[in-house]
């Protein structure tokens, strides 16, 4: 995790990180949470994609979830055995507004959340709360042109604003907006996720994005201009970025892999900070990128109290050649993702899914990395951890023996310890996730949870052997086992 070739020892405690620093899990309303036909709620985009026959690899869907609605009080509790001092949870914007439209607010949904959020606060569990992950009103989609009309961004003020007014003097951590990228790239350009568009992917991918940052940005200036003093709170939103390792020491790998972070990280936070995009993006993209007027960038000039970081993992990136004309996400950065080194070295473990690779020590160097050129914003990494198969060939005590889970969670860890002696100004850390969960396109074959879910019996909870670990961590009785890990 130092500079090429450094050997650093794998031992991390509770002890390596400030008293105040926040440790928390993570999940998602589509995925937790359930009781998509219960108390008036309105379908969302996923509600309407799993449908489609081939859009998820199971056949399911996230109709009943893993129950969290139903069982908020019993998972609040489990957080709390645990030793977890935050929960990050998402808002269903059909809970509140079933259409979205912001005319008839959803009593029973606001309800819902005040029980939730009252339950943490009676554990001292502090609510982290996102209101943007993913589940856009299907009524806003086929009515009114979902994230590639302008008008997305009054109604998602007006979501915001109802979330502010009835959850904020409790909420004290807002988060606008999950994931922007996935959004835009997964949603309008290869179409794996909702609302599966990928007719026009030279196009809708950055108005997809330029919307979201347009509705972040007012639904800052609402609160700091109506809440913030008040309530006491900060508000900021979620990026989530690979660290993008050059695959040699040509200028043109280093240049690619400056781009892909671009296309990635820069593409959401530079206009807050510098008010346009990448250059490396505009660059290659011309008038397919949106530009802001001066008055959006007043608006979205350091439109963040803290930035959020979702982490998996890290990629060597390589120059390629541009092919074509195509101005779409993948072919415009001309960068050739790796995941072994110019001397055929594996860049880390691989977890389940195909594009996760345990890579400890590429996160402290993208932390490092966004402490340097956005201020030292004060960071959370916001989601982090790794996922297991289940086909269901592996009996439950392959899942609850976690040792894998164990090893990158030490890894990672240690990454974000060491950073803050970097001088990082990061706040808290939170796991993903608490519970295995539906996992958007892969349905319920991929299982990144602390808390074993048995799908079969009853949505029954089961900590792992992960969960026990974090347990210990967090109490200061981790087992410490002095391996080492090697950084490019």
């Amino acid at each position: 995790m130092g500079e090429k070739g450094d050997v650093v020892p794998t031992d991390v405690t509770r002890k390596d990180f400030p008293d105040d620093f926040i440790f928390g899990s993570a999940t998602a309303a589509f995925q937790v949470e359930g009781g998509r036909k219960e108390d008036n709620t309105g379908p969302c985009i996923w509600d309407a994609f799993c449908k489609e026959k081939g859009n998820i690899l199971d056949g399911s869907n996230g109709d009943d979830a893993v129950g969290q609605y139903y069982q908020y009080k019993d998972d609040v509790n489990l957080m709390d055995n645990l030793g977890f001092g935050a929960y990050r949870f998402s808002i269903s914007w059909t809970r509140i507004f079933p259409d979205g439209l912001g005319t008839d607010v959803n009593k029973k949904g606001i309800a819902y959340y005040n029980n939730l959020i009252d339950a943490l606060l009676e554990k001292g569990i502090k609510p982290f709360a996102t209101l943007y992950h993913w589940d856009l009103p299907q009524y806003l989609y086929e009515n009114k042109g979902g994230w590639l009309n302008r008008d997305i961004v009054d109604y998602f003020a007006i979501y915001a604003e109802t979330c502010f007014a009835h959850f904020g003097n409790r909420v004290k951590h807002w988060i606008t907006f999950n994931e922007p990228l996935q959004t835009a790239i997964n949603g309008h350009c290869t179409g794996i996720f909702a609302p599966g568009r990928k007719e026009n992917p030279d196009i809708e991918p950055y108005l997809a994005i330029h919307y979201q940052l347009l509705a972040h940005a007012q639904a800052v200036a609402i609160y700091r201009k109506k809440y913030k003093v008040e309530q006491g709170g900060q508000i900021g939103l979620v990026a989530d970025s690979e660290w993008s390792e050059p695959f040699s020491d040509k200028n043109e790998d280093k240049q690619a892999a400056q781009r892909h972070l671009d296309f990635n990280l820069g593409w959401i936070l530079d206009p807050i900070y510098f008010g346009e995009y990448p250059s490396s993006m505009r660059e290659k993209l011309g008038k397919n990128l949106p530009k802001f007027t001066d008055e959006e960038i007043k608006l979205l000039h350091y439109s963040v109290d803290f930035i959020g970081l979702n982490h998996y993992t890290t990629r060597f990136v390589a120059h390629k050649d541009l092919i074509g004309n195509s101005k779409n996400y993948f072919n415009a950065q001309e960068a050739e993702l790796k995941v072994e080194s110019a001397e055929g070295e594996p860049i880390g473990e691989k977890a389940a899914s195909d594009w996760l690779y345990v890579v400890p020590w590429g996160l402290r160097k993208l932390l490092n990395y966004i402490y340097k050129r956005y201020e030292n914003t004060p960071l959370y990494v916001t989601e982090n951890g790794m996922d297991d198969k289940d086909d269901g060939t592996k009996p439950v005590s392959f899942f609850l023996n976690d040792e894998m889970r164990i090893r990158y969670y030490k890894g990672y860890l240690l990454s974000v310890a060491q950073s803050i002696r970097d001088g990082t100004d990061i706040r808290g850390y939170f796991a993903w996730s608490l519970l295995d969960n539906f996992e958007w396109a892969q349905g319920y074959t991929k299982r990144f949870g602390l808390v074993y879910v048995d799908y079969k019996n009853g949505l029954k909870r089961h900590p792992k052997a992960s969960a026990l670990w974090f347990s210990e961590f967090l109490n200061g009785k981790e087992n410490q086992e002095g391996k080492e890990i090697v950084s490019p």
